[in-house]
């Protein structure tokens, strides 16, 4: 059986292929709804080069071994599955171009599914459809990344992450190293041998010097999850000293070097707002009140000795990021999914959100456009009451939203942290995007979970 794909990309054919042979594309092209991960890997996408994932068919674990072949640099390459789910599966990507600066990538797979006969009669109500859902995922996100990368033409950039392992981080990485950047991930414990990461000890400051000077930027996006367990005095302080703290150590240490980064992207929260009701909040709105809004404050104030040393700081206000990867948008799908899902609260509360991929872009936004200081909130432009967005969810996934849950009853399940989290009201506009001329890919929630979910 066959099954062709094409999409046609705003970029030279050799950065379309250049782009699938650097670190990173697998993860960029894997959808977000399928469990996938990579067991092992060798090599690039040059021939001999193998490759072994693990999947689910159902409940049960899948291996897929992977081996590339007929790889022609600049146009093709090929894999083949040498032990798998199917009874035979070649895929050949193309790259050919149609014009200056336009090129179209051709996916072409021959495959037979698994059980003969039986599987050859199953194929177009279970195979076929999970191929054109998967291709219509892969090719949507081919073309806005390059494309993406296209309007920010510059040399590879070196650029260090903390929390690289964080809900935006993992995604970040794929998103930079697929451009061409060199990306160095800041944790403990980091090898002074690899190139990749470096050492930094949040709680004492100590870090790597010799590795991060001479930095292009810095994406700091550590801090312990909000959401990670019920509020107690306890957690509520890991949530403010994994943040003030480390986020001034690093900013001093970053300022001493003798060739500091010329850019610190620093994570903030819209919590910083507090609860506003129906308030238009931009970056120039005053902070809110409450604990949320307190340690937003301190965590902004903690950047300072970056600032002083003359580092462009960019203070990235993120409202809620939506994957179903991972977060909130993870965590809602379960309910929804069994026609259980419904408004938190009243439902009139605004909830200011943003698509994962708008997330990264808004990043390296901020890193090339050097009118960008300070506050930068990282939202969508149409941010939506809740009720809304039960409501969009629910149509995006064919099920009701009609199961409200009832502010006391989120207040006795989750404590303190129903209300700010859950709540609040935050109306937050992306003012300082907009005019540096971002451009959103989802500027509306119900395109964007359709995107995520593989619902057109």
């Amino acid at each position: 059986m066959r099954f062709t794909a094409s999409v046609t990309i705003g970029a030279p054919a050799a950065r379309v292929f250049a782009w699938h042979a650097r670190d990173g594309a697998f993860e960029r092209l894997v959808p977000p709804w399928e469990s996938l991960k990579i067991i092992e890997r060798r090599g690039g996408i040059e021939d001999g080069a193998r490759t072994v994932l693990e999947m689910r068919a159902g409940p049960v674990p899948v291996r897929w071994t992977a081996v590339h072949r007929d790889y022609i640099a600049g146009e093709q390459f090929r894999d083949e599955q040498r032990g798998g789910p199917f009874a035979h599966w070649v895929h050949t990507h193309r790259v050919t171009a149609r014009s200056p600066g336009v090129s179209v990538l051709d996916d072409d797979i021959d495959y037979m599914p698994p059980l003969g006969p039986l599987g050859a009669l199953a194929d177009p109500i279970f195979v076929r459809p999970r191929l054109e859902r998967t291709f219509r995922y892969r090719h949507a996100m081919t073309k806005a990344d390059i494309e993406f990368h296209e309007r920010y033409p510059t040399r590879p950039l070196r650029i260090a992450i903390t929390g690289g392992s964080g809900l935006i981080g993992r995604h970040l990485v794929p998103f930079l190293t697929t451009a061409g950047h060199q990306v160095i991930r800041l944790a403990r414990g980091g090898s002074a041998t690899d190139a990749g990461t470096a050492n930094w000890e949040p709680t004492t400051g100590a870090i790597d010097r010799e590795k991060l000077d001479g930095l292009d930027a810095v994406v700091h996006l550590a801090g312990a999850n909000i959401a990670g367990q019920r509020w107690s005095d306890a957690w509520k302080r890991e949530i403010r000293d994994s943040r003030v703290g480390p986020t001034g150590r690093l900013c001093a240490a970053l300022a001493a070097l003798p060739s500091p980064p010329r850019v610190l992207v620093s994570s903030s929260a819209i919590g910083y707002y507090g609860d506003r009701g129906s308030d238009v909040l931009t970056e120039a709105s005053a902070p809110g009140t409450g604990f949320l809004s307190d340690v937003g404050v301190e965590w902004e104030e903690a950047t300072a000795p970056a600032a002083q040393a003359g580092i462009r700081v960019v203070l990235a206000r993120t409202g809620i990021v939506l994957t179903p990867a991972g977060g909130a948008l993870q965590q809602m799908l379960l309910p929804f999914r069994l026609g259980a899902g419904g408004p938190l609260g009243p439902g009139t509360q605004y909830q200011s959100w943003i698509g994962i991929d708008d997330m990264l872009g808004a990043i390296v936004h901020a890193i090339h456009t050097e009118a960008i200081t300070g506050p930068m909130n990282a939202t969508a432009p149409e941010p939506v009451p809740q009720r809304e967005f039960a409501r969009t969810l629910g149509r995006v996934l064919h099920r009701p939203a009609l199961v409200p849950a009832p502010a006391f009853a989120l207040r006795l399940m989750l404590g303190e942290m129903a209300d700010p989290l859950l709540l609040a009201s935050a109306r937050v506009l992306p003012e300082r995007l907009v005019q540096t001329g971002f451009v959103f890919r989802h500027p509306a929630v119900e395109g964007c979970l359709r995107h995520l979910l593989g619902q057109p």
